[in-house]
């Protein structure tokens, strides 16, 4: 015969310090999107409801004098000021509370920075033309990106500390300015360690891939986890992501089947305080894969 169950005073805060637990620890999935004409735009990209974060990538030219430039790949020609379409995407990703970062650096680009002054020159500009400053010359239109991330992986080692510092200076109560990184997961990141050391960073996305010693291989989890592990307890950061590639033509080395994901590391890596989620290269990537969809309810 079935009871009626009734809650007691004492369980009921018992109910609601496990749901706050389990969002503390929920994760979200950050995207990297602009490498590839045929993924989508913007909007559709922050539609399908399964990215809390989007990297638009990449801004690849900037510091020591040049003039900076952003390439967007097959989405928009920047030169004739055809990429301010892009404000539209941001906006509407925004609406559905996804944060919108401009990415800077990548993996192909003429980038770096001279000197701290030339920091703060990166700095003013970024704020100026792609966060809430003011510029008749905004690539991307005329909204206000979330923040920016760090992309850093050629050029100059030095100042990116000082960038980091003069664009959090921007951040108010009422605006904030977040900031992001992509280090490689050797420890430390050999570009941005010192950068990171600040703990200016909000959200940290390591990439667990194209580096042998701290990636999963063919069924060994355990260099993977022991670099994870570094990471978390090392640096300060708000919340710190697996960076994953979303098939296996994404990255040279260091896919993950979905299933090896979710039921072996994530339930490790999310015991972490700082665990974010995962971030996944790329949105083109994974719409050849679905490997988001596959993963979205572990994270």
């Amino acid at each position: 015969m079935a009871r009626n169950l009734r809650l007691t005073p004492l369980l009921l805060p018992l109910l609601f310090l496990t749901a706050l637990i389990k969002t503390a620890h929920a994760g979200g999935i950050a995207i990297y999107w602009g490498q590839n004409g045929n993924e989508g735009t913007l909007t559709d990209t922050c539609a399908t409801g399964r990215y809390s974060y989007v990297n638009v990538a990449f801004l690849n030219k900037f510091g020591n004098g040049q003039t900076p430039d952003i390439n967007l790949a097959g989405h928009c020609n920047p030169a004739s000021n055809g990429c301010t379409i892009v404000s539209d995407g941001i906006r509407n990703c925004q609406k559905r509370g996804i944060k919108v970062m401009l990415s800077i650096g990548g993996g192909i680009g003429s980038y770096s920075l001279a000197s701290a002054a030339d920091a703060e020159n990166v700095a003013q500009y970024l704020w100026n033309n792609f966060l809430g400053g003011k510029s008749s010359s905004r690539p991307l239109g005329d909204a206000v990106l979330d923040g920016i991330d760090f992309d850093i992986e050629l050029g100059s080692t030095q100042y990116w500390e000082d960038l980091a510092k003069y664009l959090k200076a921007y951040s108010k109560p009422e605006r904030k300015v977040y900031l992001s990184a992509a280090p490689q997961c050797p420890f430390p990141d050999s570009f941005l360690g010192t950068a990171l050391n600040t703990g200016l960073f909000d959200y940290v996305w390591i990439q667990f891939y194209n580096n042998a010693p701290c990636q999963y291989s063919s069924g060994n989890i355990n260099n993977l986890i022991s670099s994870w592990n570094r990471w978390t307890t090392s640096i300060k950061a708000g919340r710190i992501f697996l960076g994953l590639p979303a098939a296996p033509q994404a990255a040279g080395s260091g896919y993950i089947p979905p299933d090896v994901l979710t039921f072996k590391i994530l339930p490790i890596i999310r015991k972490s305080p700082k665990y974010g989620g995962v971030m996944l290269w790329s949105k083109y990537y994974d719409d050849q894969t679905g490997y988001s969809s596959t993963i979205l309810k572990s994270i």
